[in-house]
């Protein structure tokens, strides 16, 4: 019950929000299944992306999905994805989980901006391009966040895009990292025990599809502000209790 239940959360923050499964399912699986932070991060990677590609059908049935700016941010990511990827079992636990705070704290102080007002779109320069797919790539390869909830802000503040827009887009960005960030942790596979998290992927996955389809009719600004504080709780518990002691 525990494992459905968590996947129905995750599935439900990956649809509503397009950003932010990660976030929650590694202190889950830390918390609630005794996983270790490296094994926390890697089945994170998976249940993440069978939500987020679970969650895509939709947008891309309402062509809310920027597909090329994606799949470029997802490629010009792959050399801090992966090279993170395959180095983060020589980094302390302790490093990990001080830094995956900070993120938690950095996604929460994002998601209180308040709405921002419908403008033209506007094209992604290469440098940003390249700066924000390195980034997104080295937030998925160390601690297993696909990296949506700097996408979403990026792709609406600065470059204007339509929030749902931003989120179907968020949604793949998502899919592909983690899809690359686990294959590149394939050494540590044997080490889990996947019944917990093949269920948890299971309720995700069926919750994402149905939120995603809610998504453009749902008061998102008060989901997003508690799921901010959320992250703030979740990022206080791991430093004053794994961290500090």
């Amino acid at each position: 019950m525990t494992a459905l239940v968590s996947g129905a959360f995750i599935g439900a923050v990956l649809g509503f929000i397009g950003a932010g499964g990660a976030m929650v399912s590694v202190p889950i699986f830390l918390y609630l299944f005794d996983f270790t932070p490296i094994h926390a991060t890697t089945a994170a990677l998976a249940v993440v992306f069978l939500a987020a590609a679970a969650g895509l059908e939709p947008k891309f049935k309402s062509k809310d999905v920027l597909v090329k700016e994606a799949v470029i941010i997802w490629a010009l990511g792959l050399v801090t994805n992966i090279g993170f990827g395959l180095v983060v079992t020589k980094i302390p636990d302790q490093l990990i989980l001080l830094g995956f705070s900070l993120v938690l704290i950095a996604a929460g102080y994002s998601m209180l901006k308040g709405p921002i007002r419908e403008r033209p779109e506007k094209s992604m320069p290469i440098w940003a391009l390249v700066v924000l797919s390195l980034l997104v790539g080295t937030l998925t390869g160390l601690f297993g966040i696909g990296g949506g909830f700097i996408a979403i802000p990026v792709l609406v503040l600065f470059f204007h895009t339509p929030q749902n827009k931003a989120a179907g887009t968020s949604l793949l960005i998502i899919a592909l990292n983690c899809i690359t960030a686990f294959f590149a942790k394939s050494a540590i596979w044997p080490e889990i025990n996947w019944r917990y998290p093949a269920v948890i992927a299971l309720s995700a996955v069926i919750v994402s599809r149905f939120a995603s389809k809610l998504a453009p009719k749902s008061p998102t600004v008060h989901l997003r502000r508690g799921f901010a504080f959320l992250l703030f709780i979740l990022a206080t518990f791991t430093i004053l209790v794994r961290v500090v002691n």
